[in-house]
């Protein structure tokens, strides 16, 4: 069953306003952009003009491709590979000196804008690395530029910004993890739902199906010499495909009305009319009431497998209150009991439920199979 997922590549909803986001804290960058524009009517202004706005548009570019180009479950970096996000980071850092040899000391408030960059773009260790060079790049310039003044506001900005990012991409991660962990759970929670409704879906119809194919072979036969008993016989046919129909309904609702008597009584039928002689108990009685539905669950399954695979003369049947063993004088192991096919496979699943255990071997006289309680 495919289960849908939001496209990544939906500029609707939270990556929109996420952009806008990103948009608004860009009013930092009006103090370049005014200066640049009031020295105009130089070089120096136009130069400055254009690598603000280029300053701006990348970094909204990475922002951007941060929220739109990530894909479900992957890492919380705008880019795959790290050798983009160094060049995008490397154009920033480009952009911002042209704008402060263009504009001065007032281009230095592009620097929080570069930490924040090193933090989303770059591996932690990088991100801090490149938090820490813009740190001091940015007090040396201040420090040993002719007319540049200190600003320690600016160093605690940039601190502060970074480690906002840092805490920002950390949540994210986090909650990418979460919905990853998510998805993964609801789909093992499918493919169990399936593999439980296989299971269930053969252990209801495989017995009934076998009844009818066997009954409807033993009505052909008879057709010929005895009209009378075929028909008996396909209206057994009719019965139980009616009854193979009821329990499939029951299934896909979730309920299955099984009793340990009634797959006794079942089995005695079956077994004769495939032509194997059946030797039951005669009562249940002794079975704890938290075994019935395994044992009912094996008797079904058990007889099923020697009314298809043994080619049996007789089939016994014991009961004990912590123990069933179905026996066969036939041919041995069934084909698919090394294996595990659905049917075995979904018995050793329902007994491992309440503690029980389920053992098949071949004997000398045919094949035993037993589920043992605790």
């Amino acid at each position: 069953m495919a289960v849908d997922r939001p496209s990544t590549t939906d500029p609707t909803g939270p990556r929109r306003w996420g952009v806008l986001f990103a948009a608004v804290w860009l009013y930092y960058l009006l103090n370049p952009l005014e200066t640049a524009w009031a020295r105009r009517d130089t070089t120096a202004g136009w130069v400055a003009l254009v690598a603000t706005v280029a300053f701006a548009a990348v970094y909204l570019g990475i922002f951007a491709a941060l929220r739109f180009r990530r894909r479900p479950g992957g890492p919380f970096r705008p880019f795959q590979r790290r050798s983009t996000a160094v060049v995008a980071l490397g154009v920033e850092v480009a952009l911002a000196v042209v704008i402060c040899l263009a504009l001065g000391q007032v281009g230095t408030a592009t620097a929080v804008y570069l930490a924040v960059i090193a933090v989303m773009c770059l591996p932690r260790w990088w991100a801090w690395a490149g938090v820490g060079g813009i740190l001091l790049g940015t007090a040396l310039a201040t420090r040993l530029v002719p007319g540049w003044e200190q600003d320690r506001g600016l160093l605690f900005g940039i601190g502060v910004a970074a480690l906002a990012m840092w805490g920002v991409t950390m949540a994210i991660s986090r909650n990418i993890e979460l919905l990853r962990i998510r998805e993964e759970n609801t789909r093992l929670a499918l493919e169990e739902q399936r593999d439980s409704f296989a299971r269930d879906l053969h252990d209801v119809l495989g017995h009934s199906l076998t009844v009818i194919t066997v009954k409807a072979e033993l009505a052909q036969r008879l057709l010929p010499r005895d009209p009378e008993r075929a028909g008996v016989e396909m209206a057994d046919v009719e019965r139980l495909s009616r009854d193979a129909l009821a329990d499939v309904r029951r299934t896909v609702t979730g309920y299955r009305d099984l009793t340990l008597s009634g797959e006794i009584a079942q089995a005695r039928a079956a077994l004769l009319a495939a032509g194997i002689h059946p030797d039951l108990p005669s009562s249940v009685e002794e079975v704890p009431a938290r075994l019935r539905d395994l044992f009912a669950w094996t008797v079904r399954e058990g007889i099923t497998n020697v009314i298809r695979h043994s080619q049996a003369g007789i089939c016994t049947v014991k009961l004990t209150a912590d123990t069933v063993e179905i026996c066969d004088d036939g041919r041995g192991a069934p084909e698919g009991t090394s294996s595990g096919g659905h049917g075995l496979s979904g018995l050793r699943e329902r007994a491992a439920a309440v503690g029980a255990r389920v053992i098949t071997e071949s004997t000398a006289s045919g094949f035993r199979l037993r589920v043992v309680g605790r």
